[in-house]
C-alpha cells in the first residue's frame, strides 16, 4: 500500500540530536563518512499536513488539500471494486473494464474527441481496475478545472464501452498472455501465486485473465460490471492543487449532479485457506540464470503486527543491500545482483516471499542461505544497532511521503479505502518507536515458516550446483 523511498543517507537520532549515518552499516567508515557522521541536527519533529475530509450529499467521500504554489490541479478516485469480484470463468473482466472506460470515451464524447480535448489542455485522464480496487485520475491546469472535471465525471459515470475498443484491448491482452512464457520472472510470479493460493480463490489468478477467459467476455459483461460497482457512495476522491475548498465542493456537486447513490452488494470473496507445508516446484527454461521465489502466506493489511512485521522484513531482506539476505547472497558471496524479501499485504492474507536471480551453478546455495537467514532471525534476537537503523530509516523516510500535495491526499484516500484508523499518519512514528527487539523475534517466529516454505525455481536444473530434491520432492510444472 505504502511505498518506501530510499535515500543515500539516513538521518538518525542520537542523544536528543540527529546524526547522519552512511548506508553501509557495519563496514569501515571512510574519512568523509567520519566527518559527516559528526554532524548534529535538532531531533526530528514532523507532523503530517492537515487534509480536509467532507462527504457529499451523494455519499462520495472527498479529501481536499489546497496547494497554491503552482496553477495545477489533480484529482483521483478510488472505487471499491476489483478482479476479486469477477466470475472466475471470465477472469480479466475487471481489468478490461478499467482500461476501456478511458480508451473507449464516454457516451457524450467519443474517444478521439476526448483525446483531442485533453491533449489541447495538456491534461490527462486515466482509469484502471486491479486486483482489489479501481482508480480514475485527472491532472490539469487550474484554468481548465471545469472542463477537466466534466470529462473526469463523464468517464466515471457514462463510459461508452464501444465494441471496437473492447475488441482491440482484448487482442492486446491476448498477445501479452501469449508472450508471457518468454519472461522467466513473469513465469515465476504467475506460477508461485497458483502454488500459494487455492485454485478457487481469486488471489490465485492473474488479474489480466487467461486466453480462454478473455475470449468469453462480452460487451454486456463489461457494461454490467461497471454498473455493479460505480456509484458515488462507493467512491473516495482525493483532490489537491490550486483551488478554494468551498468553490471546489460546489464544482464537484455540479459535475456529479444526478448521480444517485446505489445499493452496493460486494460479492463474497472466499477466505484464504491457511496452509503451511513444504513443497518444491520446478519450471524448465533454457536460460543462464535461475529465477528463485520462495515463501508462504503472510499477513493482512490490518494486522496488529503490521509495524513489527515490516521492520522485521526490512532487517531480513527488504531494506537495502545491507539487509541480511541480500547482504549474504549478493555482497558477501556474489551469487546474485538482486536478492530481497517482501511482505505483500492484501485485504485478506497476503504473501511473504524471498526472490533472487542467481547463476545456475549457485541455485542451491542461494536457496540455502535464504533459509538459514529465515531460521536465524526466528531463533536469535536482533542486535540494537539493527533495530535502531530500521527505526531511524522508517521514521526519516516517513517525511518523504509528503513531498507533494497529491501524494499526501493519496495516502489519506488509501487509509480510508483500507479501513485503517483515520489518524494512521498521526500515530505512525509512535507505532514505529514502540517496536522492540522482542517484537521482531516474536513476529519472526509467528509469521516465518522456513520448514514449511514453498520453493519455486525457473531454470535449467541440469546445471544446478545440487539437485533441487535436497529440499524435498520436486513437482515439475509444464508450461502451456
Amino acid at each position: 500500500m505504502f511505498s518506501i523511498v530510499y535515500s543515500p543517507f539516513i538521518f538518525a537520532q542520537s542523544q536528543g540530536h540527529e546524526r547522519v549515518v552512511a548506508p553501509s552499516v557495519g563496514k569501515p567508515e571512510s574519512e568523509g563518512a567520519k566527518i559527516v557522521s559528526g554532524f548534529t541536527f535538532k531531533p526530528l519533529n514532523f507532523a503530517p499536513p492537515k487534509v480536509d475530509r467532507v462527504v457529499l450529499e451523494n455519499g462520495m467521500i472527498v479529501y481536499l488539500l489546497e496547494d497554491h504554489g503552482l496553477p495545477l490541479f489533480h484529482i483521483t478516485a478510488r472505487i471499491r471494486t476489483g478482479a476479486v469480484y469477477e466470475p472466475p470463468e471470465k477472469a480479466g473482466l475487471a481489468s478490461l473494464t478499467g482500461y476501456v472506460m478511458r480508451s473507449g470515451g464516454s457516451i457524450s464524447m467519443p474517444a478521439d474527441k476526448m483525446n483531442e480535448t485533453l491533449e489541447f489542455m495538456a491534461a490527462s485522464v486515466e482509469t484502471s481496475i486491479d486486483r482489489e480496487s479501481g482508480s480514475t485520475s485527472l491532472s490539469t491546469l487550474k484554468k481548465d478545472i471545469d472542463e477537466g472535471l466534466k470529462i473526469f465525471a463523464d468517464v466515471l459515470m457514462h463510459p461508452a464501452f464501444p465494441e471496437d475498443k473492447i475488441r482491440m484491448r482484448k487482442d492486446e491482452v491476448i498477445e501479452s498472455i501469449r508472450r508471457e512464457n518468454d519472461n522467466p520472472t513473469q513465469i515465476a510470479h504467475r506460477e508461485f501465486r497458483k502454488i500459494l493460493y487455492d485454485s478457487r480463490h481469486p488471489y490465485s489468478r492473474k488479474a489480466e485473465g487467461t486466453l480462454e477467459s478473455i475470449g468469453k467476455i462480452t460487451r454486456d459483461d463489461v457494461v454490467a460490471f461497471h454498473r455493479k460497482f460505480f456509484y458515488p457512495n462507493n467512491i473516495i476522491l482525493g483532490v489537491s492543487g490550486d483551488f478554494r475548498k468551498d468553490e471546489l465542493i460546489k464544482k464537484l456537486s455540479e459535475a456529479f449532479a444526478g448521480w444517485k447513490k446505489g445499493d452496493i452488494h460486494l460479492p463474497e470473496v472466499p477466505k484464504v485457506e491457511k496452509r503451511f507445508e513444504r513443497s518444491v516446484h520446478y519450471v524448465y527454461k533454457d536460460i543462464n540464470q535461475a529465477n528463485v521465489i520462495m515463501g508462504h502466506l503472510g499477513i493482512h493489511r490490518k494486522s496488529p503486527d503490521y509495524f513489527p512485521v515490516m521492520m522485521m522484513n526490512f532487517i531480513l531482506g527488504g531494506g537495502s543491500f545491507t539487509a541480511r539476505i541480500p547482504g549474504r547472497i549478493r555482497s558477501d558471496e556474489g551469487l546474485a545482483y538482486s536478492a530481497f524479501s517482501a511482505f505483500q499485504t492484501s485485504r485478506d492474507i497476503g504473501m511473504f516471499f524471498v526472490s533472487c536471480q542467481t547463476k545456475l551453478e549457485s541455485t542451491n546455495r542461494a536457496i540455502s542461505i535464504a533459509l538459514e537467514e529465515l531460521d536465524k532471525i526466528r531463533k536469535t534476537l536482533i542486535d540494537n544497532e539493527e533495530l535502531s537503523l530500521a527505526k531511524e530509516t522508517f521514521m526519516n523516510q516517513f517525511v518523504f511521503r509528503f513531498t507533494t500535495s497529491a501524494s499526501i491526499v493519496a495516502q489519506k484516500v488509501d487509509i480510508e479505502y483500507e479501513d485503517l484508523p483515520l489518524n494512521y499518519l498521526e500515530t505512525y512514528l509512535e507505532n514505529v518507536q514502540a517496536v522492540t527487539r522482542e517484537d521482531i523475534q516474536r513476529v519472526a517466529k509467528k509469521y516465518l515458516h522456513p520448514d514449511e516454505i514453498k520453493i519455486l525455481v525457473v531454470g535449467n536444473r541440469e546445471k544446478f550446483d545440487k539437485p533441487l530434491d535436497s529440499f524435498g520432492k520436486v513437482n515439475v510444472i509444464e508450461l502451456k
